[in-house]
């Protein structure tokens, strides 16, 4: 599918959608998709809130069959699933909903292949313009990272902790920390302003899934 620019249509408020909040789990680049799933079933038992699919290393047919199988474990927990870049693998699966960053396509156009329903989340790294400008085109949740040295993205540019408190303040879209988050650090993230934490090696490549998950969802009781 070529996705060409379309005319920007008007968007639907965010308030009018359900908003991300408490632990988004992303998932690791792996070719293994029984281990990947068990892992996912294992984080969702613990209490993730939303569940991104991602996977870089994939080709196109592996990232179709994971996506579906990961799909139908989040219905089973009622969790929302976001697919990471690809509007036509989001389409494909009829998923919850889809990530965007640099050099994706836009929030506008990604609303105009997916409809109004559906969620999509900016990564806007340390810029907070981006995250202005993507709030303006209707996005669900706009994220900020990294904050601490990340394993998943060891290349990332490094946010100001005051970032959180300031998109706060100024903006009404909900707001995602991500970047080397684990149970220890998580907290001071929380209480700086973000609705919500990305966490992906810290919570995958624990030695207990689901306990680690609960330890991220009872920082936000």
């Amino acid at each position: 599918m070529k996705h060409q620019q379309k005319p920007i249509i008007p968007t639907a408020s965010s308030a009018n959608r359900v908003r991300v909040g408490g632990l988004y789990a992303i998932t690791p680049d792996t070719e293994d998709t029984d281990w990947l799933c068990e892992r996912v079933h294992q984080a969702l038992s613990g209490g993730v809130n939303w569940l991104q699919y991602r996977n870089k290393k994939a080709d196109n047919r592996l990232r179709l069959l994971q996506a579906r199988r990961v799909h139908h474990l989040c219905k089973q927990f009622q969790v929302p699933l976001i697919i990471n870049d690809s509007v036509d693998l989001a389409i494909e699966i009829d998923a919850e909903g889809l990530h965007v960053g640099k050099g994706d396509v836009s929030v506008a156009i990604a609303r105009y292949h997916l409809g109004q329903d559906k969620i999509i989340g900016v990564s806007c790294y340390d810029q907070f313009h981006r995250a202005v400008e993507a709030e303006k085109e209707g996005a669900d949740y706009v994220a900020f990272g990294a904050f601490y040295p990340s394993l998943t993205k060891t290349e990332a540019c490094q946010a100001p902790m005051h970032l959180l408190g300031t998109a706060k303040k100024m903006l009404s879209t909900p707001v995602v920390a991500i970047g080397g988050i684990n149970p220890d650090n998580a907290a001071k993230l929380i209480t700086s302003g973000c609705d919500a934490v990305a966490v992906s090696h810290a919570l995958f490549g624990a030695q207990d899934v689901q306990f680690t998950a609960r330890q991220f969802s009872e920082l936000f009781c």
